[in-house]
């Protein structure tokens, strides 16, 4: 239970719609992708898209693997800079990460055999979203990282009611009271 002081810091941080977070170094963007995987898993599992936004080198790719990590894959987790789309099966969920960075736009999106994936149980998360336009579905869940300074910034915002349901679940993982309570 969080205490008083970490719930108002909570509130200043989120709205209805967004929230936000400072990531000190890439344990806390794993950290933000673990507490990610459990809000999904706590009432989510009918599959919904995230969009993963910002900078190279800003974190995509590790607050990803944080979110695999907690849903139990093993092994490697590659970047899919280069092979743009991988797939993992954790406990009979099937999840997609695809990096659309070195695409040219959705007609070469529409190649990549995506839509067998939309509108089923499916956690599907796409970096450099803005190059796949129409050929992707909404996102219900929208994750902005950005540098301030040494360190990053988060802002997560939910598209869709299932994306406000994710969001919801998401601000009550206390162990995430310490990354909020650093935004100024």
């Amino acid at each position: 239970m969080m205490d008083n002081a970490a719930n108002r810091c909570m509130k200043t941080a989120m709205s209805e719609s967004h929230f936000e977070l400072a990531l000190g170094d890439s344990q806390a963007t794993e950290a933000l992708g673990a507490a990610l995987a459990r809000s999904y898993l706590g009432g989510l599992r009918d599959g919904a898209v995230m969009y993963l936004h910002g900078e190279l080198g800003v974190g995509k790719t590790t607050c990803v693997r944080g979110l695999l990590r907690a849903l139990g894959v093993d092994g490697l987790i590659r970047s899919p800079t280069y092979t743009l789309v991988e797939a993992y099966q954790p406990g009979g969920l099937t999840c997609i990460h695809v990096d659309l960075y070195r695409l040219q736009g959705p007609v070469e999106v529409d190649e990549l055999g995506l839509r067998d994936y939309f509108d089923t149980e499916c956690l599907l998360m796409v970096e450099w979203p803005e190059k796949g336009g129409a050929a992707l579905p909404p996102a219900d869940l929208q994750l902005t990282l950005s540098y301030a300074g040494d360190s990053r910034q988060a802002r997560l915002e939910a598209s869709t009611a299932r994306g406000r349901r994710w969001l919801e679940k998401l601000v009550h993982d206390t162990s995430l009271t310490s990354y909020v309570s650093n935004l100024t």
